[in-house]
């Protein structure tokens, strides 16, 4: 038997049975040949490593992510997977396809062929995520039948508008849905639905989507399951109660472990799906278990028969583990050839620029004015109901309040009030829509904070407690191009450039974590109040996720998906 490489002496993890077995491992032509007990004096290999007794485990699967998430290109991300074990990713790629529409998700694909790590797609099936908000591109059957012959195309993205297919039967969802349940029968159709149950989660489950990866409680976690469903659990379901629940009882073919949304500074500080697998280790899950979960069953679900267990025929993607229990990798492969070594330096090189030139103009507003922040109210009393979003530490939902709000001469005196004022711009340059709420809770309590990175449309979001800041912030993303800008007194703390599209950093991961963590503390020094604030505030004017958020048609109560008036004047 020949092959190109020879691993001995390791501690092989078998997928079937979820188990280690001492043995050795053969490679060739990228793949996986011989698993057994057989070593040189049997197999010719062209080179020979002593795995010294570590624990050799497939590479991880991530199959629910948004790179647009972490705001880095493809290559970049990939440098950062790879050292996390991460080999093969599905990332759906909807926030560049809100801002470009097929032309973001061609060159998202075509940036990441040239990735170490093996990157396919979902196609977006939610642009705009509901017909709610002004976007820059959409997505609709025709673009899908384009985009599926393309390769490396795996799934249908996640599905969130749930107010659209429940109640317009001729509607974009349901259209969508008809034609990939006729045309693509076997394709994945991944799902977004929080807090569905009972008959609107069948309702759901009915039209073809069968997985979900919102928050989940173990309540909404079994209801799901017995409904067909496959869970996809990221970091914020991972609770005591959960965790214990799938130890007890036996759901390891129901669920994987996933990443959706990793923001810079916490990839570098804690990891990806690696630190996920960690956790969960640590939170008393068996090794074995939460390596199934990060391997083999996301394998399975989106029916990538060639990875996620180290068998013969199968891509020779591994990690050798240095601890098994602290789950410490100590080098990554990649089609049998080593991509990275912990005692070795992991040197980043930072993007090219390679994105069209239009990518990189793509923030279409004139500068803006204190009388931009000026709310109309309606004349002939002292003080009027308003709507506000209460933001709260720990989700990115909100609750809905009503509250009085001092007027004035026909003006919402929001700066009077213990409120932010939130201002959404559209900035493709279509519809020039503007809409205003107001924002309490958790929120910040002084200064301003603007920004393009706003979920899923990435209109200028501006929050803040000040017309000047407000103003400020405003400027500096518009003249920018795109970006985070966060203002105290007339003071800029902290600036993110975000140039591609408004949403990426071509800048290295090091770099971006550095910025972002600066951005982060100077959110908490305005007030903002949250174990993700940068997140929390991003999905203010994400219309598919509880309760009240606010795009450039107003204010939205998402489970209704309608359009609701900042004054009540019932």
């Amino acid at each position: 038997m020949k092959a190109d490489l020879l691993i001995v002496d390791v501690q092989v993890y078998n997928s079937a049975l979820k188990t280690f077995r001492k043995a050795n491992v053969a490679v060739a032509d990228g793949k996986f040949l011989y698993i057994g007990d057989k070593g040189p004096e049997t197999i010719a290999a062209a080179a020979v490593l002593d795995g010294r007794g570590r624990a050799m485990i497939p590479g991880l699967i991530d199959i629910h992510l948004h790179i647009e998430s972490t705001m880095v290109t493809p290559r970049t991300f990939s440098h950062g997977i790879i050292r996390c074990g991460v080999t093969s990713i599905v990332a759906d790629p909807h926030e560049m396809a809100n801002v470009f529409g097929i032309r973001g998700i061609r060159e998202m694909m075509e940036a990441g062929r040239s990735c170490t790590a093996d990157m396919f797609w979902g196609i977006p099936s939610s642009v705009p995520a509901t017909l709610l908000e002004t976007t820059g591109g959409k997505i609709d059957v025709e673009e899908i039948d384009e985009l599926m012959g393309m390769d490396g195309v795996v799934c249908l993205g996640e599905v969130m508008d749930y107010a659209d297919m429940a109640a317009n039967p001729e509607g974009r969802t349901n259209r969508i849905l008809r034609h990939m349940r006729t045309r693509y029968p076997q394709l994945p159709i991944e799902g977004h639905c929080p807090k569905l149950v009972d008959v609107e989660l069948s309702r759901f489950v009915f039209a073809g989507i069968d997985s979900d990866h919102t928050q989940q409680t173990v309540e909404e976690f079994e209801e799901r399951i017995r409904a067909g469903m496959f869970i996809e659990i990221q970091e914020k379901s991972m609770s005591p109660e959960l965790i214990r629940h799938l130890i007890e009882n036996d759901r390891s073919e129901h669920f994987c472990f996933v990443t959706d949304d990793v923001m810079p500074d916490t990839f570098v500080a804690y990891g990806h799906l690696d630190h996920l697998v960690r956790k969960a280790i640590r939170m008393g899950m068996k090794p074995e278990a939460a390596i199934y979960a990060a391997t083999m069953t996301p394998s399975k679900r989106m029916n990538l028969r060639d990875r996620g267990r180290i068998a013969p025929n199968r891509i020779a993607d591994f990690i050798l583990l240095d601890d098994v229990g602290r789950f410490t990798i100590g080098e990554v492969y990649k089609n049998g050839s080593k991509v990275y070594d912990a005692k070795e330096l992991y040197k980043e090189e930072p993007a090219d620029g390679r994105f069209p030139a239009d990518f990189y103009t793509s923030v279409k507003l004139p500068r803006v004015g204190p009388a931009d922040f000026t709310v109309p109210a309606p004349p002939g009393s002292r003080e009027i109901p308003c709507r506000v979003i209460l933001v709260g530490d720990g989700s990115t939902f909100t609750r809905e309040h009503m509250d009085q709000v001092p007027t004035a001469g026909g003006e919402l005196l929001w700066e009077n009030s213990p409120y932010n004022l939130i201002a959404i711009m559209e900035r493709y340059g279509k519809s020039g829509n503007r809409a205003f709420g107001l924002v309490g809770g958790d929120a910040i309590q002084r200064g301003a904070i603007a920004t393009t990175y706003a979920h899923d449309n990435h209109n200028l979001l501006v929050l803040g407690r000040s017309k000047v800041d407000m103003e400020l912030a405003a400027n500096t993303v518009i003249e920018r191009q795109g970006g985070y800008c966060v203002v105290e007194d007339g003071v800029v703390l902290a600036f993110l450039p975000l140039p591609v599209g408004g949403i990426l950093s071509e800048a290295t991961l090091e770099q971006l974590a550095f910025e972002t963590a600066k951005l982060r503390e100077a959110m908490k020094k305005l007030g903002y109040r949250h174990y993700n604030p940068i997140m929390s505030l991003s999905t203010l004017s994400l219309p598919v996720s509880p309760a009240l958020k606010i795009t450039d048609f107003g204010l939205i109560r998402t489970k209704e998906g309608k359009v609701v008036d900042l004054f009540d004047q019932s």
